[in-house]
């Protein structure tokens, strides 16, 4: 899904580097390129192998674990075979599809300042031609929402929930990614609808297979997804350079790298300090202290890594801090499912 969505919020994300992106090392370039991470070797020519780069597997995980936290959450889920399917297929949906279009997307919208941050990445460096991006985005849409469909009719909606979601994730997709709006233009903005496609719309996907979507699920969701916005600013300190030239006002160009730091790990940090409060509020004190637990070696990698020097520790800060990030998603998943809202 908004990965991002349903189809989310592009290439802002989770993506490793290197010293030098535009001459990557050969080791591990090859799993480097088809996972979609930055440092990625150029000169690959299995077209199959192209278009896996385009949809930058790296990025479905959240995704993936988004409709885990839904399901949960939903409080209907079974262990049988058929859940299991069903909860894949949902994965599939929200993930290689509906993400997988996502990124193709924007790769396609961001090809210009992609020649300056990685020219190496297919577009950019003419190992794909624009024909063949623009098929691949057509059909990894329609597969995404047909699924979507697919699993409405199996959940027996009478609105097609999971289906309204997919296009509606799709659709922030391209205002994230194309002009005129792109969304990505503007910090705070493009940031929030990345983050709300991680964590908001994979979410209310795998709760509503599972369980009736609520307003309040709806509402929480969203406020957890500007601790997501923190998280998608990270990313943003690695195209710095490609940013200001392209005219694109990321929270580091704007506020300058010092003070967007702050501004990460402070959206990171209180927003699920307000997650924690809300459990409390509901009587679901044994979920709220394990997501309190899970937040403070966030903050202790905050201060090792990304504060000290986020240009150089971002990717390190991201796979020390993500884990307690996520597992305290399922935390808050698993407290709302056991209070049945």
């Amino acid at each position: 899904m908004v990965d991002p969505s349903p189809s989310l919020p592009p290439e802002d994300t989770i993506e490793a580097s290197t010293p030098n992106p535009a001459a990557p090392t050969e080791e591990g370039s090859t799993a480097r390129q088809l996972l979609g991470m930055k440092g990625a070797k150029s000169g690959e020519t299995s077209i199959w192998k192209i278009r896996l780069q385009l949809m930058k597997p790296i990025t479905w995980i959240p995704l993936i674990w988004g409709v885990v936290c839904g399901a949960a959450s939903g409080g209907e889920f079974r262990w049988t075979p058929e859940y299991v399917l069903i909860s894949a297929a949902c994965m599939l949906m929200s993930g290689p599809l509906l993400t997988g279009y996502t990124q193709t997307l924007n790769d396609f919208y961001d090809r210009e300042i992609d020649a300056i941050n990685e020219p190496y990445r297919p577009i950019p460096s003419g190992a794909i031609s624009v024909p063949q991006v623009a098929t691949q985005i057509v059909v990894l849409l329609a597969a995404g929402i047909g699924v979507a469909f697919g699993l409405d009719r199996w959940a027996g909606h009478a609105f097609p929930t999971i289906t309204a979601l997919a296009i509606g994730g799709s659709l922030v997709s391209y205002i994230y990614s194309a002009p005129p709006l792109k969304l990505k233009q503007n910090g705070w903005l493009g940031n929030y609808a990345l983050g709300a496609s991680y964590i908001a719309l994979p979410w209310w996907a795998g709760h509503a297979l599972f369980g009736d979507l609520t307003w309040k699920i709806v509402v929480l969701t969203l406020f957890y997804s500007l601790a997501g916005l923190g998280i998608a600013v990270v990313n943003d300190f690695k195209s710095v350079e490609g940013d200001r030239q392209m005219g694109l006002k990321s929270l580091p160009v704007m506020f300058g790298i010092t003070t967007a730091a702050w501004i990460c790990v402070l959206m990171i940090d209180i927003f699920q300090g307000g997650v924690a409060a809300y459990l409390m509020a509901i009587h679901q004190n044994l979920y709220a202290v394990l997501l309190i637990l899970l937040i403070i070696p966030q903050i202790t990698f905050q201060d090792m890594y990304f504060l000290r020097d986020p240009l150089k520790n971002d990717v390190k800060y991201q796979a020390s801090a993500q884990p307690f990030l996520v597992f305290g998603m399922l935390v808050t998943g698993l407290a709302l499912g056991h209070a049945g809202l």
